[in-house]
């Protein structure tokens, strides 16, 4: 015969319900209720403990509450009945209660063929209980299917101390497709728990990969710090999966590729410093015009066609020009040759009036005239009087409206500014000052030419964004992964070395690049995305707050916009965020509220804790003041990805498997205890050799051509201006 749920509601009481309320309930524990150990609920079990989970039952099965504190209260005896002996005096009597926080249904899901129940949990509370409902302790399934995900928890990180150790199951979709947030103090665990995370999801993935392939994922992890290359280097099986990127590269990475033509006008000005009004708008001209040229040298071009583009292009200048003349009153200052150029126009337009501007007469026939007006009475010999406004800006508006009647401007025309067209520094710093010199803003732009090239200047920077022979093809196969992953799943991208101008603007580029690709991805496949997880430790670091001035547009804030974007917009494309950080008070709010799951190590900051308590309902708070005391492996899972807020305590780590952030061992050094690891020997001269040597390395990869020795001396000058961009960085300690 089956029992019902409530079968062993007696046994298991443990007090009643003194008062209710809809964020808590107060309880009366009864004396009979057990002080430590209760022996009666499947296995001895410590009780009462905080954050452990009690049941109510109700019309559906049981309301679970967590307990939120405990207190013991003086209260009079039991009032005597019967012959009173008034010589005795009632002393007070301890009454235990608790207070418990409502959490969710357990409700009877099923039941199996030997007669046993197979509960289900959800949140939300539909019957609360009344005055007087029997408090009982739940048995070992029931705290199992308060805290297990069911059939979706396919990855097992770990189990739960306060629910009978079960098992702490997540679901990949929940977790990865909604950004993950690990918050905690240094030392903490985060580091082992983002590791323990890709490992155990390609493992549980491994185990359940038809026709036993390797799993088809894609991880990309960004370290700041170079920890996490011994995390997957000791599991052959796994060390095949992963592609490691670096500065510098060796037996276990390549060299890192950003190249800078990725890079999109924004990074270019973040990165050069370019101010708003001058510099950025020449900087977008200039990747605009050389990202045409490439692509008009890429592919035959119509000779109509080219002599259409070419007219709009001297239409636009000679807008641009007679603008200028306006704003800096030159055509009154030198007439003589604002009076040769005139003329000059004015037969330009007529020999085109029968070709290619020949359905644009009127506008034509309008710019014409005004130059007539403009140019009458004024011209003495050889010598032209001064001219008037008037007819001057007349010009310019009928040139305005050619330009609007004729098509697109010419610097509008063609790819965008920010397309990945294969370019080279020189080409881009070339056309820069060609600009300058056309537009007058040439001062301005020397000193952008100036900060560029000595940012560019670093041999570690040449090695990485200086490569012009990678295709996008092929940094999209490599850093992101070809298909069916055969080149396999994790990206491991050690930024340590990045130096320090450069690693916001790589970090920014790397993860804009792989956002844009799979928004690109799913257009190309009907709506289908590419489930891609990017990884970024020490978020702090590069998503940082930060103050919206458009005048003052950082690396860092540029980076730290675009993963607010990828906060945003990524979980459409199929890309989830994990962020690791010790100052979760540092990082952009626009990110942080995007993390619908969170993974709370220690933190013992005050500032951090007001902000992780914001994340959470108010009802169940009370669980974050463990957060100071976690030891270290265990964290508390809220959020998305799980029913309610547990404490886990996550798998652990062999230490092989473990990143590289150990605490400092300086007690077995002092000791110089051998066994124990603490042998320390020091040889200085083969690290600064090391040190300076890295650097002369560096710059023998970058080809130079030789010259002979009188051409070297003819252009001494040139080179001593140069010696920034080819010599060692100036941070190298010679």
């Amino acid at each position: 015969m089956s029992m019902s749920p409530l079968h062993f509601a007696a046994s298991l009481q443990i007090g009643t319900v003194d008062y209710a309320a809809p964020d808590k309930i107060g309880v009366k524990l009864d004396t009979e209720a057990p002080d430590s150990i209760a022996m009666n609920t499947g296995r001895p079990r410590p009780f009462p403990r905080i954050n452990e989970y009690v049941l109510i039952p109700n019309d559906e099965g049981f309301m679970v509450g967590q307990v939120a504190w405990l207190t013991v209260e003086n209260s009079a005896y039991p009032k005597r009945t019967g012959l009173k002996d008034f010589g005795l005096v009632d002393l007070p009597f301890p009454l235990r209660k608790m207070e418990l926080n409502p959490l969710g249904t357990l409700t009877v899901k099923e039941m199996t063929r030997e007669g046993k129940n197979v509960y289900e949990f959800h949140r939300g509370v539909d019957a609360f209980p009344s005055i007087g409902d029997p408090v009982i302790l739940p048995m070992e399934d029931q705290l199992h299917s308060i805290v297990e995900q069911g059939e979706k928890g396919r990855v097992k990180i770990g189990t739960s101390p306060l629910a009978g150790n079960a098992d702490v199951r997540i679901d990949p979709d929940k977790l990865f497709g909604r950004h993950l947030a690990v918050l905690g103090n240094t030392g903490s665990g985060k580091s082992c728990s983002v590791a323990g995370l890709i490992r155990w999801s390609l493992e549980a993935a491994k185990e359940n990969c038809k026709e036993g392939k390797e799993p088809n994922a894609r991880f990309i992890i960004l370290d700041p710090d170079g920890e996490y290359g011994r995390a997957f280097s000791f599991d052959d099986r796994l060390k095949s999966q992963v592609r490691k990127f670096s500065v510098g590269s060796d037996d276990t990475a390549e060299q890192l590729k950003v190249p800078l033509w990725f890079w999109n006008s924004a990074e270019w000005c973040a990165f050069a410093q370019a101010t708003e009004k001058t510099q950025r708008p020449v900087i977008r001209r200039a990747l605009r015009e050389i990202k045409l040229e490439k692509k008009q040298c890429g592919c035959a071009q119509n000779p109509e066609k080219k002599i259409r583009e070419e007219m709009q292009k001297y239409i636009s200048d000679q807008t641009c020009y007679v603008h200028y003349q306006i704003f800096s009153n030159e055509y009154k200052s030198k007439p003589t040759p604002f009076g040769n150029y005139l003329e000059s126009l004015k037969i330009d337009f007529s020999q085109a009036m029968s070709g290619v501007l020949s359905q644009y007469i009127n506008i034509v026939n309008t710019i014409i005239s005004i130059i007539d007006t403009a140019l009458d009475g004024k011209k003495n010999g050889n010598y032209w009087k001064s001219f008037n406004l008037n007819p001057v800006s007349e010009l310019a508006k009928a040139l305005d409206s050619l330009v609007e009647n004729f098509g697109e401007n010419p610097d509008q025309s063609g790819p965008e500014e920010d397309c990945p067209i294969c370019y080279s520094s020189e080409e881009l710093i070339s056309r820069l000052k060609k600009i300058g010199d056309q537009e007058g803003v040439g001062q301005w732009i020397d000193f952008l030419v100036m900060r560029i090239r000595t940012m560019l200047g670093d041999s570690k920077m040449k090695s990485i964004i200086g490569d012009t022979e990678i295709s996008l093809q092929a940094w999209l196969e490599r850093y992101i992964g070809s298909n069916d992953a055969s080149n396999g799943t994790i990206t491991l991208i050690d930024l340590s070395l990045v130096p320090t101008e450069l690693v916001s603007i790589t970090t920014a580029v790397i993860a804009r690049m792989v956002f844009e690709a799979l928004q690109r991805y799913r257009k190309a496949n009907e709506g289908k995305c590419l489930p891609t997880v990017l990884v970024m430790e020490e978020a702090h670091t590069f998503i940082k707050r930060y103050t919206d001035d458009s005048e003052n547009q950082s690396s860092a804030t540029m980076c730290c916009k675009v993963f607010e974007k990828i906060a945003r917009e990524g979980r459409k494309y199929g890309l989830g965020l994990v962020l690791s950080s010790q100052r979760p008070s540092e990082l952009s709010p626009t990110v942080l509220s995007q993390c619908n799951s969170f993974l709370l190590h220690r933190i013992s900051n005050d500032q951090d804790q007001e902000l992780v308590k914001c994340l959470v309902p108010d009802n169940l708070r009370s669980l974050l003041r463990d957060l100071p005391s976690l030891p270290s492996q265990n964290a508390i899972l809220l959020g998305w990805a799980t029913e309610l807020p547990v404490l886990v305590k996550m798998n652990t780590l062999p230490k092989e498997q473990q990143p590289r952030s150990d605490d400092p061992d300086f007690w077995n050094v002092w000791i110089r205890d051998k066994d124990k690891g603490g042998e320390r020997t020091i040889d200085w001269e083969k690290i600064a050799t090391d040190w300076q040597q890295s650097a002369h390395d560096n710059t023998a990869t970058v080809p130079q051509e030789e010259k002979p020795e009188s051409e070297e001396k003819d252009k001494s000058k040139e080179k001593k201006e140069s010696d920034t961009d080819d010599g060692f960085p100036e941070d190298i300690p010679f």
